[in-house]
């Protein structure tokens, strides 16, 4: 039983916007057997991506309602699933996908075993194909690399999180945090994942970050670059988190850098430009790519354009000033959703998923389940 309910669970996390791929090796159940039990296993898969109470899920899933809420409770303090606490009622429970989702729950609470795991299922998870049509992340650039003549959108500015959110917190990064457990890590800052306005909210209360001030996300995204850190924010202009990532430990970066094209795929607005006749061949550019797009050749660097994701971290600190970063042209430019919901329905689309016939049926099958659950 505890074999087909996994299965089963597997299945239902395919139909999620991220999906939920299979491997030959069945990695991926080993990741799911590690976090769910049988039980667990078996109440998730009759979550959706529509927030609803426990006593509709209770219904759906054949259990006593007097049951569910705690449950489902003790699930989310898993990272397992959300609960959505509401002002006026009872909170709302929805599931979590893969990633992004109840794989960064778990941050703080790693084993090697899961992180091993983890990484070998990353090749299969993150594939180049679906990332370029519909990202979880875009690229944005470190502030310092900005300089007047650039023409920057509010969202593509992480300042600009830090002023306009009402609500920021901080927590550990779950990429870093797992590499070192396996003894692996670079020597990155690993408080340095922020979540913003709701999101921000949700991770304080789990326990899984601190709340911070503008101020203090200020200081930590000047931070990031002086550590050398991207900034990735999920690919929507009024964005839920934003991650600082490495090339050594970001599970996406280290999937996109084994492409020989990841500018082609990362969604940024920017690109570097070289300007070789001031370069002095310093080398400091070649180690704050987390991309390997540089390269010194004759005591000069080398841009090779179809690996740069637009960054900035390199122009920041040449002191030459041989680097600058250039808007690509509008056509280039990827569209950003608008919001956190629809960045995560074009993910699905571009997987086949969450078409306008299955977002209506998924609707209408909540709201019967909700009208049939005695309250």
């Amino acid at each position: 039983m505890a074999k087909d309910v996994y299965e089963a669970l597997a299945t239902h996390l395919d139909t999620l916007p991220a999906g939920f791929p299979r491997t030959e090796s069945g990695v991926e159940m080993r990741i799911l057997r590690r976090l769910f039990t049988p039980e667990d296993a078996e109440l998730a898969r009759h979550l959706t991506v529509i927030p609803e109470e426990a006593r509709v899920v209770a219904r759906r899933a054949g259990i006593p309602a007097s049951e569910a809420p705690g449950r489902l409770d003790e699930m989310d303090k898993k990272g397992l699933i959300m609960r959505v606490p509401q002002k006026d009622g009872p909170p709302l429970y929805m599931a979590q996908q893969y990633m992004l989702g109840f794989w960064e729950a778990q941050v703080n609470r790693l084993t090697p075993e899961l992180v091993r795991d983890a990484r070998e299922y990353e090749t299969t998870f993150i594939k180049p194909d679906h990332w370029k049509k519909a990202p979880q992340l875009r690229t944005i650039p470190v502030s310092r690399s900005i300089n007047v003549q650039n023409e920057v959108m509010p969202y593509e500015m992480a300042g600009e999180f830090a002023r306009t959110k009402t609500s920021i917190a901080v927590s550990n990064c779950i990429c870093r945090q797992g590499m070192r457990l396996l003894g692996k890590g670079c020597d990155k800052p690993e408080e340095s994942c922020f979540t913003l306005g709701v999101a921000a909210d949700y991770v304080a209360h789990s326990g899984r970050g601190r709340k911070i001030s503008s101020e203090e996300a200020l200081e930590m995204f000047q931070r990031a670059d002086e550590a050398g850190l991207v900034l990735q924010p999920d690919n929507a202009k009024d964005p839920f988190f934003m991650c600082t990532c490495c090339g050594c430990c970001c599970g996406i970066l280290h999937a996109l850098k084994r492409d020989p094209k990841p500018a082609s795929i990362v969604t940024s607005p920017f690109f570097a430009r070289l300007d070789s006749s001031t370069c002095k061949g310093c080398g400091l550019c070649t180690k704050r790519c987390q991309m390997d797009a540089i390269r010194l050749s004759d005591k000069k660097s080398v841009l090779d354009t179809d690996r740069c994701i637009g960054c900035g971290l390199c122009v920041s600190t040449c002191p030459t000033h041989s680097l600058s970063l250039v808007r690509k042209p509008a056509a280039e430019q990827a569209r950003i959703p608008k919001d956190h919901i629809k960045s995560v329905i074009k993910v699905g689309q571009a997987r086949g998923k969450l078409g306008i016939g299955e977002l209506v049926t998924m609707q209408l099958k909540s709201k019967l389940d909700r009208l049939l659950t005695p309250k």
